[in-house]
């Protein structure tokens, strides 16, 4: 007997969803469960400049039930048209894109008033959401009312388990990182090989320049770092509202020789920082995952990162494919980077110990979790 899901993502400028969705869409071909896939908007504020929307990713039949950007929607034509989207679905088990915000509630409502079997992702952590009595009560309303919940590795499963979830019904991990359609593990190896012989130390940013993303502490650090190594090199991908404090503070701290803002990259462009860093650098002061670092270990380069960050007991294992430290110590950072420096400098060795990390972190293993968690929940 063939059963269906509908699963409900907010933008398709999610790529690494979107590999992911593909992937499930693939196992559904051949299997007993048929998924469909409802996207409810192309992309967020936050999104708009840091890269653009490409369907390339998505390949998988999918509804898309609003242009442009998802907060650009009145809240109450948003949680009209999702209410409806769950009512009329003839869907065994619908999945919903968070617990956050007023539409999912009302489309839990909707599912519990059809008699729908209901799972929601969780991309939070307890060290990005710390729990708080009055947002903790309504999260543990939610999730009591779910079958299962799909989450991004160890950390937030232990944050369901803290607001009542059973342990039985949380399946992680279930995302990947979205690498280029050009990118094959052989040429990735060689080629970091080739870009780091012989070549000074670059440390390497790449994200969103806002406040939680602790750039601040990553220049500061680099700072110290550069009065002993000259030929340090940081280079910063990426933009965001702080780009032009961030530029002023490398000003400030004479650091323009050696500091490049690079700008917005995706795709070999980006591929390519990732071949000629030392190590990649995520001092966020909030981070649910961090999926850059999965695509830096994809890519054969290390992760310094910062204890905050949700895939530090998966993918960051010391001295073997990075290290962690603690959130805004900025000796704590330059005393890991320079350790980094010394660790890592077998570009070789390093490689092949991060590609082997991520390597069941990709998007058919990822795909293949939601698959079965479908399964456990639609079969009791």
């Amino acid at each position: 007997m063939t059963v269906s899901v509908t699963i409900f993502h907010n933008v398709v400028w999610s790529r690494h969803k979107g590999v992911v969705f593909s992937a499930l869409h693939n196992i559904s071909a051949s299997g007993s469960i048929r998924y469909s896939m409802v996207q409810i908007a192309d992309t967020e504020h936050d999104r708009v400049g840091f890269s653009d929307v490409d369907y390339s990713y998505h390949r998988y039949p999918m509804q898309k039930l609003f242009d442009g950007c998802y907060e650009d929607v009145p809240t109450l034509k948003m949680i009209t048209r999702l209410t409806w989207e769950v009512l009329r679905a003839k869907s065994d088990l619908i999945v919903l894109p968070g617990y956050h915000r007023p539409e999912y509630w009302a489309m839990l409502v909707a599912c519990i008033v059809t008699g729908k079997r209901r799972a929601v992702f969780c991309d939070s952590t307890a060290r990005d959401r710390p729990k708080k009595l009055l947002t903790s009560i309504p999260k543990r309303v939610f999730f009591s009312l779910c079958d299962g919940y799909f989450g991004f590795g160890e950390r937030s499963r232990e944050y369901l388990l803290s607001l009542g979830a059973k342990r039985d019904k949380i399946f992680v991990p279930c995302q990947a990182a979205a690498l280029p359609g050009s990118f094959s593990p052989e040429r990735a190896l060689a080629e970091r090989v080739a870009a780091r012989e012989g070549n000074p130390p670059v440390f390497l940013f790449v994200g969103r320049l806002s406040e939680e993303k602790g750039i601040g502490t990553l220049i500061d650090s680099f700072a110290g770092l550069h009065r002993r190594i000259p030929a340090a090199r940081l280079r910063i991908v990426g933009t965001g509202p702080m780009h032009d404090a961030l530029v002023a503070k490398v000003a400030e701290l004479q650091l323009r020789d050696a500091v490049t803002f690079v700008g917005s990259l995706q795709d070999e462009p980006l591929s390519q920082e990732y071949y000629h860093a030392t190590c990649m650098v995520l001092p966020s002061y909030s981070e649910p995952w961090g999926l850059v670092v999965n695509e830096a270990l994809a890519h054969g380069c290390p992760a310094v990162v910062s204890e905050s960050c949700g895939c530090v007991p998966e993918l960051v294992i010391d001295g073997v494919s990075g290290y962690a430290f603690t959130a805004g110590d900025v000796a704590g950072l330059q005393r890991t980077m320079l350790k980094s420096m010394e660790a890592f400098a077998d570009a070789s060795g390093t490689a092949h110990r991060c590609m082997d990390v991520i390597r069941r972190f990709d998007p058919p293993s990822a795909a293949a979790n939601i698959a079965r968690g479908c399964a456990l929940m639609l079969s009791h």
